[in-house]
């Protein structure tokens, strides 16, 4: 339990709340109470009357009906208000706590989405939260009202007549315990049945972001076999799960309506040897009625506690995890916020341009230990400059770019953006200094001017149309029907490659960022369209450090330095014309590019470039605008 305290810790924020439950849920019960005593006052006047000559108290009992009207009528008043403010309270406490999820997952380091599957995660976290938070919510709103009532039922009882007291007091330990042993069986069930259905639904996310790559391989049969099999899992688990589960609830009831048996023979003796009134026994009956409620119960509770608990200890284990360190400071504020954080979009300026512009010395680096991808890799790009990355796929070209923006922590060696040590600076700023466009591009689902404007909120449609043009994209998005308005659904799965490429180059162009990495900027791009894109490139380029990884000679051909890499490890570093005379890596793709060899084809797509043909068309080329992806015209 000590995890649903931490939960409600987490979000102290919200004590008026649990303030204002407890108060009208104390208030309930005493209502609840009011009424076994106001049937007892009547019994015993009806019994006593019907007994003499007196004459009937009429106005007497109406007005104790009236009472027992005012006295259920506000309870049931003050019940609702009280559900009312914990299903408000629970709603908030969602939000804080989904926030707070939210906010952790961002601050964490990419090392830590290397070993995730997206829909595992979503998955825990709906089942973790939506545990906790109906946890509350039920005992809030009914739970806490009959657990006050009893203990005010218990002290009742015992001024009347205390065995009484101890058998009902008994009844609570004894169900608990019979539970507990059912639960702790269930439980195990259960987490092998979570597994499987995070396992199902993380692979459903994965197959619907990517609909278009089962279908094409014709998996839609497979996948669904497997998902199925998943929940296969869950109904072979269920069974010996509820057998396990009724077969205990049966002897639960059995030991419990043994122990009312017990109770009802005193309440009954003793009122026949007169010491109980009527009226005090149908008193006593009905309070033993009201415990009967909260004790079956138990076991709800005690599973729904199970359950709000292995949810709990899901959620604060992602939140345990170590934030990175350079991450964002409002997003670090928000994963341990008690309430509503700030979080309106803060402003975040390039750093100064300063010489080196980026620099790597001796840098080391593995993504798992032991295995290093990068050795020893030392260069320095200096305003203006346009550096090229060429080796073998696996080499360390896109892992360089991964630590030029942050996205794992240098492990040895000293890297340095604007003459000064990431170490030494905020990751806002070392991102806002670099524009990059992927290898794969990166879109949202909204419209087309919205991903344009990704990295400058506030921009103009007048500046998102110029990067638009510059980028070859203007024509295309003018050509859909809501122009910058068109929505391009998940990932920009309504675009084309080659639409989505440009409109990730517009975006980047829009950035203006000192620094710019094009990770195969151009991939999805047909020869014309590279062209006209490259246009725009070359003209974005002019002025900036530009980091490049690129998979055509044709595309580097102009740049001022190359750095070749094997292994990992920098092979040459020189001009194109130096690298084309040394007869290392560069020279090697020149040649095997003027090859018409299938060998030599083969060994070129292993440094992840295509063969060129005469006059720069590339082959296995797509065509832009007709390869299933784009938005009708």
């Amino acid at each position: 339990m000590q995890h649903l305290m931490r939960v409600l810790r987490s979000a102290s924020a919200l004590w008026p709340f649990y303030l204002a439950v407890v108060a009208i849920s104390t208030v309930v019960a005493a209502l609840g109470l009011a009424t076994p005593f106001i049937i007892r006052e009547a019994t015993d006047l009806i019994v006593d009357t019907l007994g003499s000559d007196a004459p009937a108290p009429t106005r007497t009992i109406v007005w104790l009906a009236i009472a027992l009207f005012a006295a259920e009528a506000s309870a049931a008043l003050l019940r609702n208000v009280a559900g009312y403010l914990g299903d408000i309270m629970v709603a908030r406490m969602r939000r804080i706590m989904s926030t707070r999820y939210f906010a952790k997952l961002l601050s964490l380091p990419q090392r830590y989405f290397d070993n995730q599957v997206t829909g595992t995660i979503i998955a825990r976290l709906d089942r973790s939260i939506a545990n906790v938070t109906t946890f509350i919510q039920s005992f809030s709103n009914n739970f806490l009202p009959m657990l006050l009532q009893v203990a005010a039922i218990l002290a009742i009882t015992a001024f009347y007549y205390w065995p009484l007291t101890v058998l009902l007091a008994l009844l609570f330990p004894l169900y608990t315990w019979l539970t507990a042993l059912t639960s702790k069986r269930w439980q195990v069930f259960e987490a092998e049945k979570n597994s499987n259905i995070d396992e199902g639904n993380g692979r459903f996310a994965e197959v619907v972001g990517q609909v278009k790559v089962t279908k094409s391989f014709v998996a839609e049969v497979r996948e669904l076999a497997k998902f199925s099999h998943h929940y296969d899992e869950t109904v072979r688990l269920t069974r010996p799960q509820s057998r396990w589960w009724h077969s205990m609830d049966c002897l639960r009831g059995i030991a419990m309506t043994l122990a009312f048996l017990g109770i009802y023979i005193i309440l009954f003796v003793r009122t026949l040897n007169g010491n109980f009134t009527i009226g005090e026994m149908v008193m006593l009956l009905q309070m033993v009625t009201m415990v009967r409620q909260p004790v079956f119960m138990m076991s709800w509770i005690v599973d729904a506690a199970q359950r709000a608990v292995a949810g709990s200890r899901d959620y604060f284990k992602v939140m345990d995890e170590e934030s990175e360190p350079t991450a964002n400071r409002q997003i670090l504020a928000a994963a341990t916020s008690e309430g509503a954080p700030d979080l309106t979009p803060q402003r975040h300026d390039s750093l100064p341009v300063r010489e080196p512009v980026v620099a790597f010395k001796n840098v080391t680096f593995s993504y798992n230990e032991g295995e290093p991808v990068i050795r020893d890799v030392t260069f320095t790009a200096r305003e203006g400059e346009k550096i090229a990355l060429v080796g073998e796929s696996g080499g360390g070209k896109s892992t360089i770019v991964n630590l030029l923006l942050g996205l794992y922590p240098i492990e040895q060696g000293q890297l340095l953006v604007c003459g000064r040590d990431i170490a030494e600076i905020g990751v806002e700023e070392l991102r806002a200094s670099t524009g990059v466009v992927f290898q794969e591009p990166a879109l949202f689902s909204g419209s087309v001017f919205e991903n344009i404007a990704y990295g400058k909120p506030d921009a103009t449609l007048e500046e998102v149309v110029e990067v638009a043009k510059r980028a070859n994209a203007h024509d295309f998005i003018l050509a859909f029907t809501d122009g910058y308005d068109t929505i391009i659904g998940e990932r920009g799965l309504r675009l084309s490659g080659g639409q989505k490429q440009r409109v990730a180059v517009a975006r980047a162009m829009l950035k203006d960022a000192p620094i710019l990495i094009l990770d195969e900027a151009t991939s999805a791009l047909d020869t014309k369209s590279e062209r006209a894109v490259q246009a725009g490139l070359d003209e974005l380029m002019k002025n900036r450090t530009t980091l490049m990884i690129a998979h055509r000679l044709s595309t580097i051909a102009g740049v001022d330095t190359i750095i070749t890499l094997r292994d990992g490890a920098i092979d040459e570093i020189g001009s194109p014309a130096e690298l084309a005379a040394s007869g290392g890596i560069y020279s090697e793709l020149l040649q095997l590019t003027a090859s018409s060899s299938a060998a030599d084809r083969k060994r070129l797509k292993a440094f992840g470039f295509h063969a060129e043909l005469p006059g720069g068309d590339q082959e296995d080329e797509d065509d832009d605008e007709d390869n299933g992806g784009g938005l009708s015209h």
